[in-house]
């Protein structure tokens, strides 16, 4: 703006177009509770607000809003029971027959909508996995009796009918193939993909894979089999939870690909599934207890990045800014997100992208829009008497010259122009290189290198200017504390010097009595400096020839190590300034070398005797007291 108004352009010719945020869907988040609570339909609950933004984005500028995340009482819940029924799963089957109705039963603390379905798989109907002799293809347990084996079965959709469950899950038997892994991956893209066969509802989806066994994957076949990238995929897109059941041989193997798969969890089945009930119930609260944030694909030279505030005033940044943890039915957190474009599409079109809570049916939509030039450039004027007698559009106040004119106001015509009076409109000074050797002359006109870094940019009239050659401090342009224009850095609030390095902030000179460097010097760039020679220490407190040290400190240091003194009854309002160091031996007691500024002390108490102790003043302006455990009498 600066360098807009020296150039001589009026307040009202500049156009500033500034980012912006709209919320433009706010469906507040539903509170009900699950005893006489609302019947809402699922569709009907809300659980993250707001539901839509639109995003205007500048380059370079950030964009900030908040999303509130509450896990909702009574929430309806789709349980799906995928089994493993190779042959060593016989007694589990057992147990499993009577899982609907004590399921249904137990979950109902959780939610009054409870629909359970139930699945099998074993293993694929080739070689060298199943025995494909007519014989075994009829009954692979021989002599005793089982099923013909199969892939995968979508035995009882999903159904709020627990007798229909018992009913349908006691007709399956076991059956056999030839080797352990089996082809659970199969089974649990099959029932993840197939929503109306299964029955899925837009609710929490659970699906609880029981196996004794390990599992194929991509490579034991030829193309046989889901990669595990694939599966992890498949379970995100259609939001499912998945709780792995497993005997103990295996649960370790089943953690590792837990580690893989966002939501999901392990549990060990004991001696033929009886405490499987109580697994899924354990391994629902956990998973329902962590709340992780995802976007989809960005578009090119977007970026996001959040901050989360969770339970007990715990906030998190960074990749962890994604997840809260410990929530409980009815707890609400929130999330800082900023949305920041550092260029613009080639297209100029409008993004859209969404954030969704892992494992849950709702999602965010955000709508991005990008400013990439200013109004003025859609109101041209073309063939304009000011660029050389309608030589050339007029946009912006500048001449964007039609085919065959050049200059600023399109004022020659390209096979009159020799090169060299073309070089000179490029150059700033008589004598000075062509575009400030950082660009092209292009007809007349300065057109600036491209950097491999594309945060990194040459600009001006001439290429004179750059974004990246201003003064550093701890190894960052402008301290980290600005931004570089035209090379010298633009300090943020509450920073000032040619590197943003000089904080204007006081806070850090403040000493314990409340002044500024203690009233002994003067707080430079957030750094005291002591204009009195005989006082020290980072807030100009410390006075090692002055007499008082000792006593001045020595109520506070009586009370807060012996529990005695002057002080005994106001220590905690009074003497919390300093931290406390307790010793057994006085040669403990820190020595000069070990910090700075220190003060020695001696001190009688009210029964005469003796305590000793130090009094330092660290660097980062904490105060540390060490003393001797033992009194001396």
């Amino acid at each position: 703006m600066e360098s807009l108004q020296k150039a001589g352009c009026t307040a009202l010719g500049i156009e500033n177009p500034r980012g912006t945020v709209t919320i433009d869907k706010n469906k507040p988040v539903t509170i009900r509770k699950i005893e006489g609570g609302e019947n809402l339909r699922p569709e009907e609950i809300t659980q993250i607000q707001p539901q839509k933004f639109t995003l205007n984005l500048r380059s370079g500028e950030p964009q900030k809003f908040t999303l509130t995340f509450k896990r909702a009482e009574d929430y309806p819940i789709d349980l799906y029971f995928l089994m493993d029924l190779s042959d060593s799963m016989r007694s589990n089957l057992e147990n499993v027959k009577n899982l609907g109705a004590d399921l249904a039963r137990e979950m109902r603390d959780i939610t009054k909508d409870l629909r359970i379905g139930f699945g099998s798989f074993l293993g694929k109907l080739v070689m060298p996995f199943i025995q494909m002799t007519p014989k075994y293809l009829q009954n692979p347990c021989f002599p005793n009796d089982c099923t013909a084996p199969f892939s995968y079965k979508n035995v009882l959709s999903l159904t709020n009918d627990s007798t229909l469950f018992t009913q349908e899950v006691s007709k399956q038997k076991t059956s056999g193939n030839l080797d352990s892994p089996e082809a659970g991956f199969d089974a649990i893209m099959q029932a993840a993909v197939c929503t109306k066969e299964i029955g899925w509802r837009n609710v929490t989806r659970l699906l609880v894979f029981s196996t004794d066994a390990g599992f194929h994957f991509a490579g034991d076949g030829k193309l046989d089999y889901p990669t595990i990238s694939q599966l992890v995929d498949t379970l995100s897109d259609n939001n499912i939870q998945t709780i792995f059941a497993v005997t103990e041989q295996f649960r370790a193997l089943y953690q590792e690909l837990s580690a893989l798969i966002p939501k999901s969890t392990v549990g060990t089945l004991s001696t033929s599934s009886s405490n499987v009930i109580q697994l899924i119930i354990d391994s629902y609260n956990s998973l329902s207890a962590e709340v992780i944030l995802e976007n989809s694909r960005l578009p090119p030279d977007v970026f996001i990045s959040y901050v989360s505030h969770c339970k007990n005033g715990v906030s998190r940044k960074g990749e962890s800014g994604r997840t809260c943890f410990n929530i409980s039915i009815g707890d609400e957190v929130t999330f800082d997100i900023e949305i920041m474009a550092k260029g613009c599409p080639s297209d100029g079109k409008s993004e859209t992208i969404k954030i969704k809570p892992l494992g849950f049916n709702e999602e965010v939509e955000i709508v991005l829009n990008f400013i990439c030039e200013c109004e003025c450039h859609k109101d041209g004027i073309p063939n304009s008497q000011s660029c050389h007698f309608g030589n050339g559009t007029l946009e912006c106040g500048v001449c964007r010259c039609n085919n065959g004119r050049l200059g600023r106001l399109c004022e020659c015509s390209q096979d009159e122009v020799k090169t060299d009076d073309l070089d000179a409109n490029c150059r700033r000074d008589i004598g000075t290189e062509v575009c400030s050797n950082n660009g092209e002359c292009v007809y007349g006109m300065c057109e600036c290198k491209k950097r491999d870094n594309p945060e990194e940019r040459y600009s001006g009239t001439f290429c004179e200017c750059d974004n990246f050659n201003c003064d550093r401090s701890n190894n960052k342009l402008c301290g980290g504390h600005g931004r570089c224009e035209c090379r010298k850095c633009i300090c943020d609030p509450n920073y000032t010097g040619s590197a943003c390095d000089c904080p204007l902030d006081t806070s850090t000179c403040l000493a314990s009595n409340k002044q500024i460097c203690n009233g002994r010097g003067t707080c430079e760039c957030g750094v005291c400096k002591c204009t009195d020679s005989k006082f020290q220490g980072p807030t100009c407190e410390i006075c090692p020839t002055c007499p008082g040290v000792c006593t001045q400190h020595k109520d506070c240091v009586q009370c807060r190590a012996f529990a005695t003194g002057d002080k005994k009854d106001t220590c905690e309002k009074e003497c919390g300034y300093f931290n406390l160091k307790v010793v057994k031996m006085m040669n403990e007691l820190p020595h000069p070398h070990d910090q700075p500024y220190i003060n020695h002390c001696k001190e009688r108490d009210a029964n005469d005797c003796w305590f000793f102790f130090t009094y330092a003043s660290k660097n980062d302006s904490t105060i540390e007291v060490h003393v001797v455990e033992e009194l001396t009498c």
